[in-house]
């Protein structure tokens, strides 16, 4: 299994730790911050470091809701989002890949939701976390 990077409780994950770890994948870290930012202005952002995984995540909210939750690994990041049984059909007809569906369908359930992981290493990798950006928006 990968390990996590980002478990230091004592380094806060700057923009100088976030370089060091995610290497040339930074720029499409920032560029993904920024989409956020500019696409989402009630969206909010936070590292926070949890001890239950002695790791720091960074937590996607629009203001209770957690949209989702970001961790890094080296020269990758990944974004998971959990969604609740009822958000099934909307994802088998977005235009997401198989692969992401499938995870779904096929996912563990923590009570009645499930989870999808993108892994990001190039800008085109962004664009599965865009759609369910968006699957996460309309769901209620």
């Amino acid at each position: 299994m990968e390990k996590l990077c980002l478990n230091n409780k004592d380094e806060y994950p700057d923009d100088e730790v976030l370089s060091r770890y995610l290497g040339k994948v930074k720029d499409v870290w920032d560029s993904f911050i920024d989409f956020i930012s500019e696409s989402y202005p009630s969206f909010s952002g936070q590292w926070r470091y949890y001890k239950d995984g002695k790791n720091w995540l960074y937590k996607l909210t629009k203001k209770k809701k957690t949209i989702s939750w970001i961790s890094a690994y080296h020269n990758k990041f990944k974004t998971t989002f959990y969604f609740p049984d009822k958000a099934e059909e909307l994802i088998k007809a977005s235009k997401l890949k198989k692969e992401y569906i499938d995870q779904f369908i096929n996912g563990k359930r923590y009570g009645k939701i499930r989870g999808i992981t993108v892994v990001i290493k190039k800008p085109a990798d962004v664009n599965a976390t865009k759609m369910l950006i968006e699957i996460k928006e309309q769901v209620k």
